[in-house]
């Protein structure tokens, strides 16, 4: 890979015996291709690819999206034949948000609630299809622009693919919320036989919390696959996804002591405080999914180079 930065990292105590390990390390499926030209290419990819600056950009143009897709959804739940689907979506979305933050997102639910009726063709319905395809346009945007990526696509096909992706994350929010409830119903069956006690077990949370990760790296799957043209070569379990997935749960974890232990937010800007914790919630799952990305990408160019 590259002769001048090898050389570099070789004069390093430590991280020179980090650099033998890793060569010696094999990635299947890259012809001979270490770990370390992975890392490399992978360390070039973030480094010249402005990783933060989009961030910010996707993080902006999400968060714009988020009411937008709620309203989507929200307009949907007449047409949903499940009982207590929408309180099924509001208790997912609570557990989804950092702590503190859902009173405020709550606020703005059922408002969109109180003032909107419209059917399937209103206006407000179409404009909420409109701005959330954006929030997805953007994220593929952010893609594009890494350092990794060689090939575009105009204009009005990227809109139509954001438009084909963002209903398809609408789908599998409405199927997550289906299954959930319909896990509920059954967990309440087997307790009312008596067969045991899914209470104790905690099967429930254990569950909800397994249906929720398996949307959460389906729909990332679905980002990688669909955000660029070379994309298409990805496959639905890649290492980018993967490490997507993980980092947003420690990520998710470590944010929510952060919130309750240490920030300050409320104090200082009251209750806008809580829209700059969502917005940083943001903005960090965006690096998180740029991080995934950049490795797919990286994997993507060395196989290229091999070819």
């Amino acid at each position: 890979m590259t002769k001048r930065i090898e050389e570099s990292l070789e004069k390093i105590p430590v991280i020179n015996w980090f650099i033998k390990l890793g060569k010696k390390i094999k990635i299947p499926g890259l012809q001979g291709m270490s770990l370390y030209d992975v890392l490399e290419m992978y360390g070039i990819g973030i480094v010249k690819g402005a990783l933060t600056t989009r961030a910010g950009g996707i993080a902006f143009s999400f968060f714009m999206a988020i009411f937008p897709f709620l309203l989507f959804i929200l307009t949907l739940i007449p047409y949903i034949p499940i009982e207590g689907f929408q309180q099924g979506l509001f208790d997912l979305i609570k557990e989804g948000l950092p702590p503190k933050t859902f009173d405020a997102v709550n606020g703005v639910i059922k408002d969109i609630l109180n003032n909107q009726y419209g059917g399937l063709l209103s206006f407000g319905f179409l404009a909420s299809i409109f701005l959330m395809t954006n929030g997805v346009n953007a994220i593929f945007g952010g893609f594009e622009y890494s350092y990794h990526v060689k090939e575009f696509r105009n204009v009005f096909r990227a809109y139509i693919v954001s438009l084909g992706v963002s209903l398809l994350m609408a789908f599998f929010l409405i199927v997550t919320v289906s299954l959930i409830i319909l896990y509920q119903i059954a967990l309440s069956k087997i307790d009312k036989i008596g067969w045991f006690d899914t209470g104790e077990l905690d099967l429930f949370y254990l569950g909800r919390g397994f249906l929720f990760l398996v949307m959460i790296y389906t729909i990332v799957s679905l980002l990688f696959r669909y955000g660029t043209k070379q994309g298409r070569q990805i496959k639905f379990f890649s290492a980018g996804a993967i490490l997507t997935t993980v980092v947003s749960l420690f990520t998710f974890y470590l944010f929510g002591i952060y919130v309750v232990k240490f920030a300050q937010y409320n104090q200082l800007y009251g209750s806008i405080g809580t829209l700059l914790i969502l917005m940083l919630f943001v903005w960090l799952n965006a690096i998180v999914l740029l991080l995934g990305f950049e490795l797919n990408a990286s994997i993507y160019r060395l196989k290229k180079q091999l070819d």
